[in-house]
């Protein structure tokens, strides 16, 4: 079974490796919409999204017997889900909301595949994990938001660069937070026979 990765993100490709995984990256082209408000219907919508947008295009190149693995990351805080921040500026607002207090990563995960010549079929879960950060100084925001670091990342942080100096704790698993929930996925592929 050909495992495809409807992402270009770097992390998830690392996660997806670190976890022994052979696969192809195809991301997905697909113009995100999103009807949701909760934070993990948001994440499982736009996850499929992308798992619906790369099973079909293989399908169309008459491809067989594969798994297409799409996610999504998004941040929660006071009641506010933040993605990736549109500038520097969104970058120092979201981290101001986040420093000094706890919030929710969530990630959804579409699991699309296609076998012997049935229709496509789909398994859709999300992960939520905790985490709390330790107060940060206005200088030290700015300098984070310069690094360029927070540019292309939910919450406009990432747990595994920079701003590990400011992580205080988490609470549940912490790939999540990286942006792919490894082990989730690992057992999810391994239960429906797709990794042996």
């Amino acid at each position: 079974m050909k495992i495809y990765l409807a992402s270009a993100s770097p992390r998830r490709k690392e996660l997806l490796k670190q976890i022994g995984l052979s696969f192809k990256t195809m991301p997905s082209t697909v113009e995100e919409r999103i009807t949701k408000t909760e934070p993990s219907e948001v994440v499982e919508e736009l996850a499929c999204q992308k798992a619906v947008d790369v099973c079909g295009r293989l399908t169309e190149e008459g491809k067989e017997d594969f798994v297409v693995i799409g996610a999504d990351t998004v941040v929660s805080c006071w009641g506010e889900i933040l993605g990736k921040p549109k500038d520097k500026e969104d970058a120092c607002r979201m981290l101001k909301m986040l420093q000094g207090s706890s919030h929710q990563v969530y990630t959804g995960v579409t699991l699309a595949w296609k076998n012997q010549g049935m229709p496509p079929m789909y398994h859709t879960f999300s992960e939520c994990t905790d985490v709390t950060m330790y107060s940060m100084t206005e200088d030290e925001i700015r300098k984070y938001a310069d690094s360029g670091e927070p540019m292309d990342k939910a919450g406009a942080y990432a747990i595994q660069g920079l701003c590990a100096a400011y992580i205080q704790g988490i609470c549940g698993d912490y790939n999540n937070v990286v942006g792919l929930p490894a082990g989730r996925v690992y057992q999810e592929l391994k239960k429906r026979g797709f990794i042996t």
